[in-house]
Order: structure tokens, then sequence, then C-alpha cells
């Protein structure tokens, strides 16, 4: 497509600067810090602590390769302490409690993550005042899902029926506060936006309750894999899709206050709407290159999950020149690639992550 942004220097926004990314040891953190680290920015992380098991960030060896800051993002103080001691020129805020069955184990710590930890993050800048540009990442469940058929937009109304959908809005209407309040003016020493993704994939996830690790944990290990909800659509996409509109939101911002304020969608090709059940077939055909070793059992889900979710991404269209690049089977290759490098350990899979970022950078829309 003529004129869309081509992935992506970001015109080398983001190179020597210095770049905070809270929860910089969970999935999209360590994909995240990979990325600006190859562009050339000094790179800091903050998170509570690395993820049990396997973990992306243990993987890559990122410890060696940024400075993370191990603390409660609601501790305020050493918030503040820290922040202020690395003066970033751009703040990644991904710390979140983002396994929707653990919302439903854990409400308080979801609300106290989720929301309080925003607000402390964005208290801090307001006291601080440093020159810095924010992109707040919330998730396309803030909205008030009614399962329509039609894609939502960034006006529609947040809401959530489960406690990690709840606190997504409950984010959003705090982020909007905020920059009604402090940050709106021009001269503003804080810029800053918020992005809403939907269900990311890719190499080097191995949370719990999530359907891509389950698969391949369930495949290592020759075992059934138990499956919630099989006919639920989620929006599917590639982790580097919605990175890569977080770094534009970022650059977008340090260039002048035109999206000051403002929130985005990003979400997959709109026109391809895929299954949990379909999403496991393609896993299924990509480790034996056929069907004939299917092997789930559906199990009864206690918890509300929503069985349909589409995003609009036409601001994002429009404004930052974004859109998504990989389509449903290519999202899954490249989830599917990672995961058998890593396995077969015939590469560095470090090189292998970067290449895949490169690789990402020169597909075509």
């Amino acid at each position: 497509m003529e004129n869309m942004v081509n992935l992506y220097n970001f015109k080398n926004t983001y190179k020597g600067k210095k770049i905070l990314i809270t929860g910089n040891t969970g999935f999209k953190g360590s994909w995240l810090s990979v990325w600006l680290k190859e562009l050339g920015a000094k790179v800091y992380g903050l998170s509570i602590d690395i993820p049990s098991g396997n973990s992306m960030y243990n993987i890559l060896n990122i410890e060696k390769k940024i400075e993370t800051n191990f603390q409660d993002i609601n501790n305020y103080d050493n918030l503040l302490d820290t922040i202020n001691n690395i003066k970033p020129d751009f703040i990644f805020h991904l710390a979140a409690q983002a396994i929707v069955i653990n919302s439903y184990l854990e409400p308080i710590n979801t609300f106290e993550t989720n929301v309080l930890g925003t607000v402390k993050l964005l208290e801090a800048l307001r006291v601080l005042n440093i020159k810095t540009n924010v992109v707040v990442v919330t998730s396309d469940k803030c909205y008030e899902n009614n399962e329509h058929l039609w894609s939502y937009r960034e006006s529609d109304k947040l809401g959530g029926k489960d406690p990690y959908s709840a606190s997504k809005g409950a984010a959003e209407i705090v982020f909007h506060s905020y920059v009604n309040s402090f940050f709106s003016h021009t001269n503003s020493n804080v810029k800053l936006t918020s992005a809403r993704a939907g269900n990311v994939i890719g190499g080097g996830d191995w949370s719990e309750y999530r359907l891509v690790p389950d698969i391949i944990n369930s495949l290592i290990a020759n075992t059934q894999l138990e499956i919630r909800s099989p006919n639920a659509t989620r929006p599917w996409q590639h982790v580097l899709e919605p990175l890569s509109g977080y770094l534009l939101l970022g650059q977008k911002l340090s260039e002048g206050n035109d999206i000051n304020g403002q929130s985005f969608n990003f979400g997959p090709i709109s026109e391809e709407t895929f299954s949990v059940l379909d999403l496991y077939n393609e896993f299924i055909h990509l480790w034996h290159q056929d069907h004939t070793k299917i092997n789930y059992l559906v199990t009864s889900n206690n918890y509300h999950e929503a069985n349909f979710l589409k995003l609009s991404c036409d601001k994002a269209n429009i404004l930052l020149r974004w859109k998504p690049i990989l389509n449903f089977k290519k999202t899954c290759n490249y989830t599917f690639n990672w995961y058998k490098s890593y396995l077969n350990k015939k590469e560095d899979i470090y090189a292998f992550t970067v290449n895949q970022i490169t690789s990402f950078c020169n597909e075509k829309y």
C-alpha cells in the first residue's frame, strides 16, 4: 500500500534515547526490549519479578542487555526515585496482571496492578514534571463488549464484565482523567497516549492459561490439550504488530502534540476471523503436517470469557499510517518457527528473535 510506514527505523527516534519499559520481563516487554535495543536505545526496565519457569526474559538473557529495576509499581516512593534517576525520554507502560482467569482468582491484585499502578505512574510524572513521552498500554478488553458483529472504535463505551476487563477500562478512565487534568496544555512536559491491542501471540510466551503456550506444552509432552471455549473467536495478532504501533505512537508524540491524550486500537486484519479451534488446528498442522493427531478435550468454563470481539483500526491507519501486516497463517508461522528454533537449539535464539523482527520489518502491506 502506497505511503504506509515502511517498518521500521522510526526516523531514528529511539537511537541513543533512554527508554523505560514497565513490565519489561513479560512476554510483550521482552520483545519490546529487544526491538528497542536493536534500534540503539538505552533500555531500562521496571518489573516486580521474572515470570517463573520458562520466560523469554531468561531465555534471551535480557538481564545482561538492559538494566532492570525489580520493584512493585505500586511502591510509589521507589517508582518516583526510579523515574527521577533515569529521566527517561520515553516510557512504555506495560506492567499489568494480564490473565483473565487470574483476575477471577486475585481481583484485588488485578485492580491494584492495572489501575492503581497506572495512577501511581501518572502521578509520579505529574510530580516530577520531566520531559517525556508516554505510551500507556491497556487492552482491547477495555470496551463494554456486547459481542456485536461490528468493530469497536476508540470512542465506544468502556466497561468490562470480568475483573481483568474492568481493570483495563478503569485504567483508560484514569489515563484520560490525568490527560484532561494535568497534561493537556500544548507546553506540557509530559505527552502521552494509550494503546489498546488484541490477543497477541508469538514465540517466547510461556504464560499460564494462554492458548499458544498450552498448545506448545501439550505437543512437547504429547498430552491431551484442554480447551475451554473452542468456538470463541479472538483478534489473534503477532506480538510485533501492536509493538510496531506502540513505537509509532512514541515517535509521533516526540514530533508534536497531534496525538497527545488520544487512544488507539491495534488489531489484526479486520476481514479475518478465527476461533480458538482454528488456531489449535493450525499449530497441529505445523507440528505434524497433517491433522491425524488432533488431541484435545473441551472442558467446562466456570468463568465468563467473551466469545467475540473485533477492533476498528481506522484511526491508527489514518493518523499513524499503521495497519496490520501479517495474516493469520503468517502469524501462526512466525510464532511456531520461534518455538521450533528454541526447541531445536541449533541456533542462537536471541539472534533468531532479532531476525524475526527484521523479517517483520521487511514484510509488505
